[in-house]
């Protein structure tokens, strides 16, 4: 299990279903994720802080997706906090601003209503907060016609 932690970070709930998949029994589930605590193989704050910066520079993921993800691994609030931190705010409008812009030249021959929508569904799902994503459909709008 020390690999498996130390291989990429990894969250207590990935850990405790690894074992569960394993049959192990709950006491030596219990010890074996102490003994991960204890050593810094299993840092939850440390796994989310990652866990944001990766999905936001690779994934291109917003804010709200990220902290989806995080909520569904049983991360507390407070780690959840401290990985949206880790994204800069001045990055994270340059990447909503880079996205919107190439999606929108991907929606060729679209009425300016369905490009409109297909914008704003694509931005929501991946996750970008509401009023970002009207805004930048406002700009859009301005500079595209769209």
């Amino acid at each position: 299990m020390e690999r498996y932690c130390a291989y990429q970070e990894r969250c207590h709930k990935e850990v405790v279903s690894k074992l569960k998949e394993m049959h192990m029994i709950p006491e030596v589930i219990d010890q074996i994720m102490a003994h991960l605590i204890l050593e810094n193989y299993l840092n939850e704050e440390r796994f989310a802080k990652s866990f944001a910066r990766g999905k936001f520079s690779i994934k291109k993921w917003g804010r709200n997706r990220i902290l989806k993800e995080l909520k569904l691994r049983n991360i507390s609030k407070y780690n959840i906090q401290t990985a949206l931190q880790e994204i800069d705010e001045e990055d994270y409008k340059k990447t909503l601003d880079t996205l919107a812009n190439k999606r929108v030249e991907q929606l060729t021959g679209k009425s300016l209503q369905e490009k409109r929508r297909k914008l704003a569904d694509y931005l929501l799902y991946r996750g970008w907060e509401n009023h970002l994503v009207y805004d930048k459909i406002q700009t859009l709008l301005k500079e595209h016609h769209l």
